[in-house]
């Protein structure tokens, strides 16, 4: 997502031609190399252990982002500074120091907050009202989004309806401050590409797009052994990316050829780039039989090789 053209703007700018911008088509600085492929972020969740054993610090993220993996975007989690959305002194140092190292902050990954499509219009009210303060912290980190989850209960229709309203109102108000609101396949319905695809259209906003994640395709975790609760992970990222502002390449575990044993990471990567997608791709490292370091530096890997296959 280029961040040459002011986010100021893309209000002003037709539906079409702001879904063109999330994914970098109009990018007038890059190569034609670059616009070929895509760029290489690091989401947050790769070093949640690191983050959660007090290893690191939220604070330290930007920094490690570059020094460690030398990658000019990250992605945050609210789970690892969840008390300081209202924070602005904290929020300006943490912009601060990405600014410092070059990098630039694309969205903040928001859990827990409660379930915009809640069948309880208040509970989904206070839902859409609990991610606001997110929103606040995105625009003052300089983030282009926030992605939330879309969870709810009933009929595959009725979960639609119900997530599509929490989802367009959370929408309008980001819209306001000129941010996108980005849903996850993230379990449930929402791993169903055309539930999911769906509730795009009802939302019907410019601003609201999702965020495909590789390996998120399961609906049921309680049976995740079992296929049947596995939705097409390939057909799931192709229903998605036409409403896509940001990408997640899941990792769980490499084959001694470094390629990803669960995703087929260059038929998945032909899937978003065919869909005119030339944005971030974001590292996200869930494994656990090699260090969260490793594991990055081997998504990272792949990726890049993926990429200097797609732009020879």
């Amino acid at each position: 997502m280029p961040d040459q053209l002011s986010r100021r703007s893309a209000l002003k700018i037709t539906a079409g031609t702001v879904a063109g911008l999330a994914f970098g088509c109009a990018s007038t600085h890059k190569s034609a190399n670059e616009i070929k492929g895509f760029e290489i972020s690091l989401a947050q969740w790769s070093l949640h252990r690191e983050l959660y054993a007090g290893e690191i610090d939220n604070l330290d993220f930007p920094t490690i982002t570059r020094t460690r993996y030398q990658l000019g975007a990250c992605e945050f989690v609210n789970s690892f500074f969840k008390d300081k959305a209202n924070d602005y002194a904290y929020l300006s140092d943490l912009k601060g120091r990405a600014d410092a190292e070059g990098v630039e902050c694309l969205l903040i990954m928001c859990d827990g907050i409660g379930n915009l499509g809640d069948p309880d219009d208040a509970a989904r009210t206070r839902a859409v009202e609990g991610h606001v303060p997110w929103l606040e912290a995105a625009n003052r980190l300089g983030c282009h989004s926030i992605r939330v989850n879309a969870a709810s209960s009933g009929s595959f229709g009725e979960q639609q309806k119900l997530a599509a309203d929490g989802l367009r109102r959370l929408t309008e108000l980001g819209a306001e401050r000129e941010l996108n609101v980005l849903v996850e396949n993230h379990g449930g319905l929402s791993s169903n590409g055309a539930w999911l695809a769906g509730v795009m259209q009802m939302v019907d906003h410019p601003r609201c797009g999702t965020l495909p994640d590789f390996g998120n395709f399961c609906m049921d975790w309680s049976r995740q052994d079992d296929p049947d609760a596995w939705y097409d992970r390939y057909k799931g990222v192709e229903e998605l990316m036409p409403y896509a502002k940001a990408v997640s390449a899941k990792s769980h575990e490499f084959n001694v050829e470094g390629d990803e044993v669960r995703t087929d990471y260059f038929r998945m990567l032909r899937i978003v780039t065919n869909a005119g997608y030339h944005g971030y791709v974001g590292i996200e490292w869930e494994g656990g039989d090699i260090s969260e370091h490793e594991g990055v530096l081997a998504t990272k890997r792949l990726l890049e090789r993926v990429r200097n296959k797609m732009i020879a």
